[in-house]
């Protein structure tokens, strides 16, 4: 259950930055803050990891940008429709992403189960009303959605090629890059407001740093379709949240559609755990690991 906790540890920090986001928002408007987020995140990491620089392919280089233009993608999609619907809703309609991801990767019916699950919580938990949402930015949601189901795959991808979160830290380098000079076409001098940056760094470190750090672990420990379906938890915790500090009435509704959610994520996750090592999937990965084992040490 390790990479189970590294998820909901990395979805309550995201909650936590949200909520420090929207504090931020009319000082630096949505670019302004994805681009201060990175760049922050950026040097946080940078300087905690410092990867090299050396010894990669230029697949592994492709992954990575590949990788930081996503994580660019997805924030800047994200804060543009949070900029127009309330956070809620926008949480619902990024997470559709994760899951469609998880009906089309899975390869095991009972997932669809699970995803389908989810995916009943999540429209029950929206409460209706996306009619009356700004059409803008639910598109903007969705299209934060789809570089969701994105960044799950480059982020497993780049796990797999760089140690620890080296890859992570140059992701993030590069996403930086490309969403800092819209940052400073729409704020310019008020992104290095002291307070500004202050309240950036608490976003960037809780939003990014923290939690992507904890998936890019989850991911190499978990598979991509049982991690999208955890990530439908997201509205569940942001619901959870905001009654037990917010003050948010919960009605019965609201509590079923939670309840839905940690089912068919706590499903997804026991699916993956009950295929024992002893059973036919265990033997081929076994006999995989084996001759992973065996090719690591003869470069060597």
């Amino acid at each position: 259950m390790g990479p189970v906790a590294l998820v909901v540890g990395g979805a309550l920090s995201v909650q936590f930055g949200a909520a420090v986001a929207v504090m931020l928002m009319p000082r630096t408007g949505a670019l302004g803050v994805v681009s201060l987020r990175l760049a922050l995140a950026a040097v946080v990491l940078l300087a905690v990891c410092r990867p090299t620089l050396r010894g990669y392919s230029r697949a592994d280089w492709g992954t990575v940008v590949a990788f930081g233009a996503t994580l660019a993608a997805m924030n800047g999609l994200f804060y543009q429709a949070a900029d127009r619907i309330p956070l809620g809703a926008a949480v619902t309609l990024e997470v559709l992403g994760p899951l469609a991801l998880s009906v089309i990767v899975s390869r095991r019916v009972v997932n669809l189960l699970w995803a389908g699950l989810a995916l009943g919580g999540v429209v029950l938990l929206s409460g209706g009303g996306f009619d009356r949402l700004d059409p803008v930015g639910g598109a903007f949601a969705l299209g934060a959605g789809a570089m969701w189901a994105a960044y799950i795959v480059f982020s497993a991808r780049t796990g797999r090629r760089f140690p620890q979160a080296d890859g992570l830290a140059l992701a993030m380098a590069v996403g930086a890059v490309l969403a800092l000079p819209l940052g400073i076409v729409e704020s310019g001098s008020k992104l290095v407001v002291p307070s500004t940056l202050g309240l950036a760094l608490a976003v960037a470190v809780l939003s990014s740093v923290l939690p992507y750090t904890l998936e890019l672990l989850a991911l190499r420990r978990l598979p991509a379709s049982t991690f999208a379906v955890l990530m439908s938890l997201e509205p569940a915790i942001a619901a959870t949240a905001g009654f037990l500090l917010l003050d948010q009435a919960l009605s019965a509704t609201d509590a079923l559609a939670i309840t839905l959610v940690i089912v068919a994520s706590m499903g997804a996750v026991r699916t993956q755990v009950g295929r024992r090592p002893g059973g036919r999937t265990g033997r081929r990965r076994g006999r995989w690991t084996a001759r992973r084992t065996g090719a690591r040490a003869a470069k060597k």
